[in-house]
């Protein structure tokens, strides 16, 4: 199964009366669980700070919106712990994460946070600083035996001056898109104008929405637009690159500019 680096990083500010700003440094590895049923694994949660860290630990079912983002409700199928927790400088700790529920077909999606908290406050502890709180989240994949991501470029659209297009998912496991590139051409072939467009989880079933604006200097020639997505598929059905072609009338994407 795929493996992606890809770790979702929530940074949260708690000013305390500033006059200076730092930040406090801890690392969680894997940067992905995959599980098979209900079974456990063990995480390792380390402060790479010179200070005593705090932290609180949740976990949340996960599916994504149109854009990607992230969407969470509560959830009992995950467990954890501890859910507190203090690690001293250079201490590392185990976190123990099981699975209470099985994937039959289509692969479950999860994400754990790991939430620093606030300092404990001392009495003798002068506020003269801005402390940067990190809440990192690390996606957990439910797995059924077989499972297979299946993705393609859907839903080629040009809206006025925008290009709108779909990464999707038809299959019952996860992928990432690693980069998506789009290009404008003209009649004869030659580009105009190319463009990185950046990648993210597409989960089973869903897709990510992505708008491509074709800018006054190169819609009036204008009339092709290749899109490939560079994903971490492992080929089978799908090949790890998907690729797309749409094509439109010279200066169609100029009409409502």
């Amino acid at each position: 199964m795929r493996r992606s680096t890809a770790l979702a990083v929530v940074v949260l500010g708690l000013v305390l009366q500033a006059e200076t700003m730092r930040a406090s440094a801890f690392r969680v590895a894997p940067v992905q669980v995959h599980m098979t049923g209900k079974s456990s694994t063990l995480l390792t949660l380390a402060n790479e700070s010179g200070e005593p860290l705090r932290f609180q630990i949740s976990a949340f079912a996960w599916t994504q919106g149109p854009a990607g983002e992230i969407q969470l409700a509560p959830t009992e199928d995950i467990t954890f712990f501890p859910a507190l927790l203090t690690l001293g400088p250079g201490e590392e700790r185990k976190v123990r994460v099981g699975s209470n529920t099985v994937a039959t077909t289509v692969e479950k999606t999860y994400r754990i946070f790991f939430e620093e908290l606030p300092p404990a406050d001392r009495p003798d502890q002068k506020r003269t600083e801005v402390k940067i709180l990190t809440k990192m989240g690390v996606p957990i994949f439910v797995q059924p035996q077989s499972a297979v991501a299946e993705g393609q470029i859907s839903d080629v659209k040009l809206n006025g001056s925008n290009i709108t297009f779909r990464v999707a998912n038809s299959g019952t496991a996860h992928f990432s898109i690693q980069k998506v590139h789009v290009a404008l051409s003209d009649d004869s072939g030659k580009k105009l104008l190319e463009r990185d467009l950046d990648g993210w989880y597409v989960l089973a079933g869903g897709y990510r929405e992505y708008s491509f604006e074709v800018p006054d200097t190169v819609c009036h020639e204008t009339t092709n637009v290749t899109m490939e997505a560079k994903t971490d598929i492992v080929p089978s059905k799908t090949a790890s690159t998907l690729t797309a072609q749409q094509r439109f009338a010279a200066g169609a994407a100029c009409r409502a500019k």
